[in-house]
């Protein structure tokens, strides 16, 4: 039976061989199309096989993750399913075969992409089927780049994709964390270079104690929210975290109980790789001749030192002095090698003058601007900018300048977001948003105006720090714009400093002060084992040239009792005593700037500017709803289009108003009781007799009126008489006439009176109920008889005459 399974492979193995030279021969030699045919037939063979299935499990506090390849998309280089509870990622790798060079980073592209199907939903656009990428998509995309791109080697120029597909999602179980081990597990088992596994754990904070992996229900009541991903040897590769007000042992005790368990993922991912993963390929490396470094060392060394120990330069000049270094010799270093390509010459200046920026800081403790690791930049702030706007402030730090502003506008307004997101992880609502901008003049450039993905992400980073001390019953929706109109390093942290003084300006009450800071790193490596670091200075409020030249970018934000957002960008994985040091840096820098923030504006306004929006509530009683709403809707769009207010529905007699000064309101206000007032009616008493007139005779009663003022009410044909009527003018009813009518209240449902003539009239027989009342009437009706019989003769005899003349 195998022999024969064999042969029949055999000749299919020939036969699509022989089918593939045909058409090709004639395109090009045998021997190209015979070194096609083996990568095929290799791909082919590995797809087909069964062979590299593999699966392994990790125990994460009882929560067991299960990662498996070899059995979906098998011509993807590394394919991985990560699954948590009923939770599952398809996670892909691929990457080309030719470089790009001159890229200068690694050309990574990260897709996370959440399918409605996977939540058993059907999307609500108006083509049914998934568009383009939503916040929270970028969002997850963007933490599992990080996540990766460290472990990349730094002169991998290939260009990678990885795709994270949700295949299902059960709402308990974060998909995100899921997608990261995911990746990882993709490329273990991929031929892609990559120094890793990674693993990733989310870490909750519920009465104190740590929750790893915490359901979405858990999440709710944690008041940390944070994603820890780890390396080898304990080490850390990416943090992302919102907290509310958590203090700093807490935080770094998330962080150490995270990091101890990303390595149970690891070994399971290492293990997974071992049984299933391919070889890794062999790839050209983009590293410039030692002769040509040492070259340009030799050339340029004292002048950047020159340059970078010149604490006169500010970001613009420096950058023009380094660069001129560069132009004025690398005609020199390319008559020196005339064989070697211009980007290894470039590549040679950029990695001297790297080399003695970081020299200097480690040699003097003191950085290219004159101050020492753990100095603050000269900070400026302003407030109350602009009188029209509801709340502004300015925040100037070093060279990085920040405009933000706060707009109110009603409940109404607020952010709404489809139910997929919301059950992936996304909010509901959002009362509360920050929108950051970067144009391209803020770092002296010319480009088109647009939100990308770093925006959206720096912005959401200082929309979290801010998000904890939002008051959670506040009545406006609030937009909180953030304007970068400078920039030198750091300006999400700006943001969240900027934004805290706009919001204290506008008058919210925030119960403190945010703010947030940068904190970076220079290490040395060891020369065989690049990711293992062997000294390292740890620098307080980053430059941008130092966020270039340097190896983490830590930002951290908070109020002064604690830490509320955190955000890493490692090029290297750190040590968890790196960490606690950059927190520390972090902590200490963020209080010296609330105490700057604190001589501007030390509390929030009392009261809210005078331009500021106002909110108010009133009644309309039930029988005056259709008539105050109109047709369609029409009064109150008439309302609002005139004065500029929003009127919103509460109840069936409770409207809310939004207006966006006090002016708008008292308009607004005169408009809505003018209107009411045409149709308020007096006050009734149930059971009451009322004189109504008739203003319209109907087939089915008619319509009356109580008052001028009143809305004409419904008066059946039942309750006009005790008899039976079938028209009103049976009774002689026409308009005009006033009739008496009782008054029963009002129908609870539909709030129309109830009306009745009915229940005036006098009954058309007197009914007897006892036998006494009957023989007592039957022996006064025969003695009226008797009486009566006398005169009926009389009138008889007289009236004989006048019958004996005949009718005419």
């Amino acid at each position: 039976m195998a022999a024969s399974m064999g042969l029949m492979c055999k000749a299919r193995f020939s036969f699509q061989r022989r089918y593939f030279m045909h058409h090709l021969g004639c395109l090009c030699r045998l021997n190209t199309v015979n070194r096609w045919w083996g990568r095929y037939a290799r791909r082919w063979k590995h797809s087909r096989g069964s062979n590299n299935v593999a699966e392994v499990e990790a125990n994460i506090s009882n929560r067991p993750l299960t990662l498996s390849t070899g059995k979906l998309a098998r011509f993807a280089d590394g394919c991985a399913i990560s699954q948590i509870g009923d939770t599952s990622v398809l996670v892909t790798a691929v990457s080309k075969n030719k470089p790009i060079l001159g890229a200068g980073f690694v050309p990574l592209t990260v897709d996370y992409r959440q399918k409605a199907a996977a939540a058993g939903r059907i999307p609500t656009n108006h083509l049914r089927r998934e568009l383009g990428s939503t916040d929270l998509e970028i969002l997850t995309s963007r933490m599992i780049d990080r996540s990766i791109r460290p472990l990349f080697p730094r002169d991998y120029f290939y260009e990678t994709q990885v795709v994270c597909n949700l295949l299902a999602i059960d709402g308990k179980y974060d998909p995100a964390v899921a997608s990261i081990n995911g990746a990882s597990a993709a490329l273990a088992v991929s031929d892609i270079p990559w120094n890793g596994p990674v693993g990733a754990v989310r870490v909750g904070l519920i009465d104190d104690e740590v929750v790893i992996n915490p359901t979405r229900q858990e999440l709710k009541q944690s008041e940390l929210n944070m994603v820890v991903a780890g390396g080898f040897r304990s080490s850390v590769v990416m943090i992302e975290a919102s907290a509310n007000n958590v203090v700093q042992s807490k935080f770094l005790k998330a962080i150490r109980s995270g990091v101890s368990e990303t390595q149970e993922i690891i070994r399971s991912i290492d293990s997974l790789a071992r049984s299933a993963g391919k070889p890794k390929r062999t790839v050209q490396r983009f590293e410039p001749p030692k002769e040509v470094v040492d070259a340009v060392r030799n050339l340029c060394q004292e002048r950047y030192i020159l340059v970078f120990s010149d604490e006169t330069h500010d970001k613009i000049s420096r950058d023009k002095a380094s660069n001129q270094i560069r132009l004025d010799n690398i005609e020199k270093v390319t008559e020196m090698f005339p064989g070697v390509d211009s980007y290894y010459i470039h590549e040679a200046f950029r990695i001297v003058s790297k080399e003695v920026f970081r020299n200097l800081i480690f040699e003097h403790d003191k950085r290219c601007d004159g101050r020492g690791l753990d100095d603050l930049r000269p900070i400026s702030c302003d407030v109350d900018l602009y009188k029209p706007l509801h709340g502004s402030a300015v925040f100037q730090r070093g060279q990085t300048q920040v405009l933000c502003t706060v707009t109110f506008d009603s409940k109404g307004s607020a952010l709404r977001t489809d139910p997929i997101s919301e059950l992936t992880g996304g909010p509901k609502e959002k009362n509360f948003m920050l929108h950051y901008e970067f144009p391209p003049f803020a770092t002296n450039e010319t480009g088109k105006v647009s939100i990308g993905r770093r925006e959206l992400g720096h912005g959401t980073l200082a929309e979290r720090a801010l998000v904890p001390v939002i008051p959670e019953n506040y009545p406006f929706t609030i937009r909180l714009t953030s304007e970068v109109l400078e920039s030198n390093g750091s300006s999400s942290m700006a943001s969240a400093c900027g934004g805290s003084l706009a919001l204290m300006d506008a008058g919210v009450p925030i119960e403190s002060h945010v703010a947030g800071v940068a904190v970076g790193l220079v290490t040395k490596t060891d020369e065989n084992d690049p990711t293992l670091i062997t000294d390292y200075r740890v620098i307080t409020d980053l430059l941008g040239i130092e966020d270039y030249f340097g190896d983490m970018d830590f930002k951290m934000a908070g109020t002064k009792k604690g830490i509320t957002a955190l955000q890493t960008d490692f090029k290297l994985p750190a040590s968890t005593r790196i960490i606690m040091d950059a927190v520390q840096s972090a902590t200490r820098g963020k209080s010296e700037i609330i105490k700057i923030m604190s001589e501007t504006i030390r509390t929030h306004r009392e009261e809210r500017k005078e331009n500021s929006p106002v909110e108010d509530s009133f009644e309309v009683p039930i029988a005056q709803r259709s008539r105050f709403v109109g047709p369609g809707g029409y009064n109150i769009k008439n309302i609002q289009a005139s004065t500029g207010v929003s009127i919103e529905t509460i109840s069936e007699t409770k409207f809310s108003i939004f207006a966006p000064t006090p002016s708008a309101m008292t308009e607004a206000k005169e408009m809505v009781e003018k209107l009411l007032e045409r149709d308020r009616a007096p006050l009734l008493e149930f059971g009451a007799v009322y004189t109504a007139t008739i203003v319209e005779v109907r087939e089915v009663g008619v319509m009356v009126k109580l008052y001028p003022t009143m809305q004409p009410a419904l008066l059946h044909n039942s309750q006009l008489d005790r008899r039976n009527i079938r028209h009103p003018s049976a009774l002689g009813m026409e308009v005009g006439k006033e009739i008496a009518v009782k008054y029963f209240g009002r129908d609870p449902a539909t709030g129309a009176m109830r009306l009745s003539r009915k229940a005036l009239s006098a009954p058309a027989a007197t009914v007897l109920n006892t036998l006494a009342e009957l023989k007592q009437n039957n022996a006064h009706t025969n003695q009226a008889a008797e009486n009566h019989s006398d005169s009926n003769d009389e009138i008889d005899s007289s009236n004989s005459t006048k019958d004996s003349v005949p009718d005419r």
